[in-house]
């Protein structure tokens, strides 16, 4: 008697489907919603990170200072003001918005895709595809947005 084949073809179509949809998904720290695009620009609600969210990592992205600039999709609903990203909470260094409280003139709103770039232990920087670049400084001990944007 042969095996049923239809069970493993099921679980391997949809580990494919997973590993597709993982590589270019946003992921959020728990009990946050996630956004659109790759690596989410994950949650933050605050205003500057990928998703409604914020963006955080995919699992596939390189780590660590020096580390290759990866796909991002920054949250900017309320303006350019911190971001989620492979696990750490980032505020912008100089915050963007229109002055009432919503991005920039250019920029996506709720969410910006570009790349983000871990560039040392303490900062990151977000590239536009227009080119224009915005740095983070780390918020050490960060466990959440530093407020909720509605």
């Amino acid at each position: 008697m042969r095996a049923p084949v239809m069970p493993a073809v099921a679980a391997l179509a949809l580990s494919a489907l997973v590993a597709c949809t993982t590589a270019d998904a946003p992921t959020s720290p728990p009990g946050r919603p996630t956004g659109t695009g790759p690596t989410g620009t994950g949650p933050t609600g605050t205003g500057t990170t990928t998703g409604p969210t914020g963006a955080g990592p995919t699992g596939a992205e390189p780590t660590g200072a020096g580390a290759s600039a990866v796909p991002f999709t920054l949250y900017t609903h309320c303006g350019i003001d911190e971001a989620y990203h492979q696990g750490r909470w980032y505020e912008a260094v100089q915050p963007l918005s229109d002055g009432s409280g919503n991005p920039p003139a250019g920029w996506g709103n709720p969410t910006q895709r570009g790349t983000m770039r871990v560039i040392s232990a303490t900062e990151a920087e977000f590239r536009h595809p227009s080119g224009q670049v915005v740095g983070f400084r780390l918020r050490p001990d960060a466990t959440g947005p530093k407020r909720i944007c509605s």
